[in-house]
């Protein structure tokens, strides 16, 4: 991602539209990808199955990927996908030594899949032990080879926009009907990719400056269409599935994502949707770009520090004062536990980050 002074502000031509007026930051989308990074702390700390029909947190995440993917290809497509590979790897490594340590050292006898903890290329291998942590996983090899793909698929979208994105629903509905994939490395990884596909293309088309131009029934009501869809294929099929959570089930996914992340994209390109109240609350504002700055530290250690919250809190059980006055047995509170861990994770090893993006380490960006 090319980096810009902030509150700059230069024009960019966009493929087959009009020109598109940049800045540094977009508090919208930095917004957005807080509050989705909030979300899936808490929906893996309290596993609400409706959590993803309030708020899609990964289809934002890969959309909001994809703009800033289309943004970076602006320069030579080597030097960008060396850039994102510098920037996604060092953290994960730095993560993956503590993990892949502690899973050795509970007697973990990996195979030569080990190599996928140093290019997540495929699902990094682990112990049943230490699968919580390292489940989420499929988000970054999904995010690295949409990050692989993007000079063609952008190629390619440039060719004919507003056909390849609606086509890009075709991949999950062909292994939905017509061709279920193999349930290894391979065929999980093309699951997710048609999955989210969508939503990554999207973040192409908003860049461009495709979004602006239809007229809003034109957007809206096929987005409600999708979302309809979607949230009927979850209910209807949540006998076969036990449940209706949208990360259980694909095509329910899919679609529920495409209709939900279009509305906030296509918001932002035609009414200019900006979340001006984190900027005129400081504090708030401040922690937006914390958020931002650390989005991957908070996303690979958030569900070690909500599996280390449990013994903490099982300590504190032994002190009187605290099983009298604190809500010990409530998940509420071992969220609060969570984020107060998460906070410290940040603070040592969010320097990474910088690190990885050669920028000068700071505590706290």
């Amino acid at each position: 991602m090319g980096a810009h002074r902030k509150g700059a502000v230069r024009v960019v031509p966009a493929a087959g539209g009009a020109p598109v007026r940049e800045r540094g930051r977009d508090r919208y989308f930095d917004a957005l990808r807080a509050l989705a990074l909030v979300r899936v702390v808490a929906y893996h700390a309290f596993g609400w199955p409706w959590a993803g029909l309030v708020f899609p947190s990964m289809g934002v995440m890969f959309a909001l990927a994809g703009t800033l993917m289309a943004r970076s290809l602006q320069r030579p497509a080597a030097a960008v996908l060396r850039s994102r590979l510098r920037r996604l790897l060092p953290p994960f490594w730095c993560w993956g030594l503590f993990v892949v340590g502690a899973m050795l050292a509970r007697g973990w006898m990996p195979g030569w899949q080990i190599v996928y903890w140093v290019v997540p290329l495929g699902d990094p291998p682990g112990s049943a032990w230490g699968e919580q942590a390292w489940e989420i996983l499929w988000y970054l090899r999904t995010y690295l080879w949409f990050v692989l793909l993007s000079p063609v698929l952008l190629r390619v979208f440039r060719l004919a926009p507003v056909p390849v994105l609606l086509l890009s629903l075709a991949p999950i509905a062909a292994f939905q009907f017509l061709w279920q994939p193999p349930e290894n490395r391979f065929g999980t990884g093309l699951l997710d990719l048609a999955t989210y596909l969508f939503c990554w293309v999207l973040g192409f088309a908003h860049r461009d400056g495709v979004l602006a131009r239809p007229r809003p029934v034109a957007v809206v009501a096929p987005s409600l269409g999708a979302l309809v869809c979607g949230a009927w294929y979850a209910f209807a099929h949540r006998a076969e599935y036990g449940t209706y959570d949208l990360d259980d089930i694909p095509f329910a996914q899919a679609l529920w994502s495409a209709g939900f992340v279009t509305l906030l994209m296509y918001a932002k390109a035609r009414l200019g949707t900006d979340f001006s109240g984190p900027v005129r609350l400081r504090r708030l504002d401040r922690l937006v770009s914390v958020f931002n700055a650390r989005a991957v530290t908070v996303y690979l250690w958030h569900e070690l520090a909500l599996v280390l919250a449990v013994p903490l809190i099982d300590r504190f059980w032994d002190v009187p004062a605290f099983e009298a006055y604190l809500p010990l047995g409530s998940q509420w509170f071992l969220l609060a536990v969570g984020w107060v861990l998460i906070a410290v994770f940040v603070l040592l090893f969010g320097w990474v980050e910088d690190v990885a993006a050669r920028r000068r380490p700071r505590l706290l960006p």
